[in-house]
């Protein structure tokens, strides 16, 4: 006997499958425009009772219930529809499923007898193995989709008790909550010492190809690289370690002229870090990064060819990135971990401030057409440079990186240093800032290494004296009023 509700019963009968609908297996009508339909001793009571018990069977049969031993449910989009921009509250809760999770849980706690299904993607899994088993399942595939289950409507709950605790008044506490399934043991954490996991859906978003396995930091530079790379549309190549960008650069048609420009910002830099791309790795390109040792290479995709060079690396790791996969799953806050708890805050996807650029200028002289092009690659550069971060350049490349100091000048300076390291003048360069200048002292010395043109977010009580310092000079600075500091 096949038993559906309504919608999808009338979908099977359309198919020529012979349904019973759940009103008529029950001996209920659905009442309350569909909220309640499943709940009822036939249905739980099948799903329920211990086949090798007795007394649950001869219970069962003076209640005319009779056994259901698969249970397929696909709960309402309750996710998909909070995602959406505008959706009210009513439309929110009538999109909690009740029914769904009640007959997952109970098919899934008597998994000895029952096959609970909560995930399309196993139908042809749970399809073949009944072919090949005439029509039953093993124990363990059981036990597998019952965790599954268990995992699902933790999750599903998750995501309502956080949307309405957000709902709730100011003066209510909310909550939030996790659950994700283990995606893979890592090699280890921040040190061999620590062991780590990680947890959730990785595995589908990125694809290991080859190589060791991943360990923490792994994971971290590899959202580092694919935070960078998606700012970009152009073809361009991103150099990176212990998640700061070392160098980007780009061009029009050559992603291997793309990385060069990004390798010589600093060419000690791919050492053991990360080489990122936003186009297929082409076998030009394997053939000069082959050479080099590297941790991490990602990539949209691989030129057979250039697989064939790669595979040669037996310890790199190279990944395929799945950038739609990715882009979704930007959506998500970024959680850390606190102590006592947990923080959240909405992911900085966007790169923000600049539009309508040539109308955001604050000194005398507006930036030329050529700077504005170089203005807006460097500050996508700069969005991803950890804390008080600094980085020259021109329209396609970088020149110099500072990152992570105590203050923002000694940014400036170390950056200085790095392009004269590379050997790559920075007369004629623009500057970008994450963060505003809080004195005129770090665009000082932007300019006196030869810098035309800065973006930088402003907002500093000092901004008139830093302005006042590009206008002595002659160079040209705009205002986004948008920060990008990364911690």
């Amino acid at each position: 006997m096949l038993i559906s509700t309504g919608g999808t019963a009338a979908y099977l009968k359309s198919l020529g499958l012979e349904v019973t609908e759940i009103s008529d297996y029950t001996g209920e009508p659905e009442l309350f425009e569909g909220r309640l339909k499943t709940l009822h001793p036939k249905v739980h009571g099948g799903l329920l009772h211990k086949r090798d018990n007795p007394e649950h069977v001869r219970q069962a049969k003076e209640n005319g219930i009779e056994p259901i031993d698969l249970v397929c449910v696909n709960l309402y989009p309750f996710e998909e529809t909070v995602a959406q921009e505008g959706v009210t509250l009513d439309e929110a809760i009538e999109k909690i499923d009740i029914g769904g999770p009640s007959m997952l849980r109970s098919a899934a706690k008597n998994y000895a007898s029952v096959v609970v299904v909560s995930d399309p993607s196993d139908y042809e899994m749970i399809l073949d193995e009944m072919d090949r088993h005439n029509g039953c399942t093993t124990l363990k595939t059981r036990e597998k989709l019952a965790v599954k289950v268990f995992l699902r409507t933790s999750a599903y709950d998750g995501a309502i008790s956080n949307y309405l605790g957000h709902q709730a008044h100011e003066s209510t506490k909310g909550s939030f909550s996790i659950c994700l399934p283990l995606c893979q043991t890592l090699r280890y954490g921040d040190n061999p010492h620590q062991p780590a996991a990680l947890y959730g859906s990785f595995d589908e978003i990125f694809t290991q190809l080859q190589g060791k396995e991943l360990s923490y930091t792994n994971v971290l530079d590899i959202d580092a690289a694919a935070e960078l790379i998606t700012n970009f549309r152009r073809p361009t190549v991103g150099i990176l370690k212990h998640t700061n960008p070392c160098g980007v650069g780009q061009d029009d048609e050559d992603i291997r002229m793309a990385w060069q420009r990004a390798y010589e910002t600093d060419t000690q830099a791919p050492f053991g870090g990360v080489i990122v791309m936003n186009r297929p790795m082409t076998e030009s390109l394997a053939r000069v990064v082959g050479a080099i040792f590297t941790d991490v290479i990602i990539a949209p995709d691989y030129e057979p060819e250039a697989r064939a060079i790669l595979q040669k690396k037996k310890n790199c790791r190279i990944i395929r990135m799945n950038v739609p996969a990715w882009l979704e799953s930007r959506k998500a806050p970024v959680i850390r971990s606190a102590p006592g708890g947990i923080m959240t805050m909405k992911k900085d996807t966007e790169v923000m401030g600049l539009e309508n650029l040539e109308t955001k200028v604050v000194t005398k002289r507006p930036p030329t057409e050529a700077e504005l092009t170089a203005l807006r690659f460097n500050w996508r550069v700069v969005k991803q440079v950890h804390s008080n971060a600094i980085v020259f350049g021109t329209a396609d490349r970088t020149l110099g990186i500072g990152a992570g100091q105590m203050s923002r000048v000694d940014s400036v300076r170390i950056a200085i240093w790095k392009a004269g390291q590379a050997g790559l003048p920075l007369e004629g360069s623009v500057i970008a800032s994450d963060a505003m200048f809080p004195f005129a002292d770090g665009l000082q010395a932007a300019i006196d290494a030869g810098v035309t043109a800065c973006i930088q977010p402003g907002g500093s009580i000092r901004d008139q004296e830093v302005i006042d310092a590009a206008d002595a000079a002659g160079i040209a600075m705009v205002f986004t009023g948008h920060r990008h500091f990364l911690h």
